[in-house]
């Protein structure tokens, strides 16, 4: 088993998740290991499975995402999250995440000609999505006007720009193929690229707040594993943690040109009957963000998606999937694509 969580200590007073997992499932003594890598954290146990998998030391593998973020105060859940930044030098200034990405919006704004209501019809997107998912923390449409009139947090970011804090988990079975074929009642979606890249913890450490290079590297190498271009991607789930943070990692992924996310998204190119669907589950924004299970949920929904499962919110003929999951503000990033069988 691998289970990805973030910050059980802080968030739930509970560590040592690598004995309560198969402790509980009573499966005890079948390995067990946390993976953490802040808000990447399920992204990475799933790699970590398929790693295990490919290099014949297990046949099958529980891969597990979970958080539990509302015992504690929004105080105290803020401080939580803000550990996945620097804490030496972001932290210390109190610069929490709205902070860095609203510096990245900004940013973007400034050098592409982005637009707010642009950011705005991202969550829009999102959460009309979101009002498909049985499953969604936010089952529930909202206005382009809802968005830039809710409350300001880090300009120009407003509340409905900022994905929830969480209580969640989820999980996937992995085994390799030939396995599959003999024990699945289902359609089969095997993963065929895995990618995985790490950069500056700290946003000012980097040469361009725009770039977000792990993104792009984590998706390269899943790109090259799959033999897959991004043109051939059917559906799309990313890391939405923010508005803003779709849009930077849709270009980093080269699944759209520079500074071309904005006017996409308000012409419905990634919208559920657009050229690339993105965040069919509602994304982070609506379906919610418990951090340490977002990477395995993501599959879930692709996953879905390829076996036509997805119901009020199925893609049509969609036959290859990608999903990406990032810890802090890009600092680690996992990229898989999926393939139906």
């Amino acid at each position: 088993m691998f289970i990805g969580c973030m910050s059980g200590g802080l968030f739930a007073g509970q560590e040592h998740l690598a004995s309560l997992l198969p402790d509980y499932l009573g499966m005890a003594p079948v390995p067990a290991t946390r993976v953490e890598s802040a808000c990447a954290s399920g992204g990475l146990a799933l790699r970590m499975g398929l790693l295990s998998i490919l290099s014949g030391e297990h046949e099958m593998v529980l891969v597990g995402g979970v958080e539990k973020m509302t015992d504690v105060s929004g105080n105290a859940a803020t401080y939580a999250l803000s550990t996945a930044a620097d804490q030496t030098y972001e932290g210390f200034h109190g610069v929490t995440f709205p902070g860095l990405y609203a510096m990245v919006a900004r940013e973007y704004m400034e050098r592409y000609g982005a637009t707010r209501k642009q950011l705005a019809e991202v969550a829009v997107k999102n959460h009309a999505n979101g009002a498909l998912n049985e499953k969604a923390q936010f089952q529930r449409r909202i206005s382009v006007d809802e968005v830039l009139q809710s409350l300001l947090v880090a300009d120009p970011l407003r509340v409905l720009d900022c994905s929830p804090i969480t209580d969640g988990a989820s999980v996937a079975i992995l085994c390799p193929l030939e396995v599959a074929r003999k024990i699945s009642q289902k359609p089969l979606v095997k993963i065929s690229g895995s990618g995985h890249a790490s950069d500056t913890i700290a946003l000012h450490s980097r040469k361009d707040i725009l770039a977000f290079s792990a993104v792009e590297k984590s998706a390269q190498q899943a790109y090259k594993m799959s033999g897959k271009a991004p043109g051939q991607i059917d559906v799309v789930e990313v890391h939405d943690c923010f508005t803003i943070a779709e849009l930077v990692v849709l270009e980093a992924m080269g699944l759209l040109e520079r500074g071309h996310s904005g006017p996409a998204t308000e012409a419905g190119y990634t919208a559920l009957d657009g050229r690339l669907p993105v965040n069919t589950s509602g994304g982070l924004k609506a379906k919610g963000h418990p951090v340490g299970a977002t990477g395995v949920s993501q599959a879930v929904e692709v996953v879905q998606q390829l076996r036509g499962e997805a119901g009020d919110r199925q893609v049509p003929n969609a036959r290859v999937g990608l999903i990406q999951n990032m810890g802090g503000s890009g600092g680690s990033s996992v990229v898989h694509i999926l393939d139906a069988v």
